[in-house]
């Protein structure tokens, strides 16, 4: 079964080496759709040859860009990753399991991946597979604070492969039988804390359009003030973020008031569409 890998890039020079290695060997095709970098990005996924395909497109949105990278690929399943993701050689191993191929997979240690190998059941029956999620933050995997397993759905056959359409935060959504698999995916998506602030700061405007979309409007000390708290008090001690040290106490105060932004840009929004 042929196995396509498809990505979405803009100006990921630092990450999309990383990516594209964790994959060649592994898929039968690379999509890749760029919406106008103006780095070396694109020079770097040419150097790993014809098996990556670039093309290069206007931004339409994440949802929309990813599928318009799913209707080029023309493998049987797809694999989507973002450019700063890197799939681990368990992983690697287990989606060649999956898809009934003996594709090569780079060696691992554990000290590499922290990942151990676990009994697991694959099944032709099913249409998708879940995979769990190692986030890193200033180069720390978070473990804690509901930060793992966070599992996602990447791994899809092709015919029922669609993301949502949303603004953020968009799923593939599939009814049938799906798998989960245990090698993870590592996602290098913060290593500088000014990183963070400025996907959080991009992230909390896409959230907000959502909300403003869908009625909400409403200036709430509880949305501003309480609900930010109360958050990083749940991911922060009930979830045990403390034990991820520093990096766990910077990423939930941020991650708060991230939720405090989105908030209040949700009240800005509705205060500019009123008549003046």
């Amino acid at each position: 079964m042929l196995l396509s890998v498809v990505i979405i890039t803009r100006n990921e020079e630092a990450n999309i080496a990383r990516t594209l290695a964790s994959v060649v060997d592994l898929a039968d095709e690379v999509i890749l759709i760029d919406s106008g970098s103006t780095d070396h990005t694109l020079d770097v996924a040419r150097t790993f040859g014809p098996k990556v395909k670039i093309f290069e497109e206007e931004w339409k949105g994440f949802a929309r860009q990813k599928n318009s990278a799913i209707a080029k690929a023309t493998g049987d399943w797809i694999l989507s990753l973002d450019a700063d993701e890197e799939v681990s050689p368990l992983l690697a191993r287990e989606i060649a399991e999956a898809l009934g191929e003996k594709k090569s997979a780079p060696s691992e240690t554990p000290s590499q991946t922290g990942e151990k190998p676990e009994q697991k059941t694959v099944s032709p029956q099913n249409i998708a597979y879940f995979t769990p999620r190692k986030n890193f933050f200033l180069g720390r995997w978070i473990r804690r604070g509901g930060y793992y397993p966070d599992r996602k759905l990447r791994l899809v056959r092709r015919d029922v492969a669609q993301f949502e359409d949303r603004a953020v935060h968009e799923d593939i959504k599939v009814s049938g039988s799906v798998g989960v698999l245990h090698g993870a995916l590592l996602h290098h998506a913060y290593p500088t804390l000014s990183s963070y602030i400025e996907h959080m700061n991009r992230y909390s405007s896409l959230g907000a359009e959502m909300a403003v979309a869908s009625g909400v409007r409403v200036f709430s000390f509880f949305n501003i003030v309480v609900r930010p708290y109360a958050t990083f008090l749940y991911n922060y001690f009930l979830r045990l973020g403390f034990l991820d040290g520093r990096e766990g106490l910077l990423l939930h105060l941020y991650h708060s008031v991230y939720v405090s932004w989105k908030y209040a840009k949700i009240w800005e929004s509705s205060r500019k569409e009123k008549p003046s």
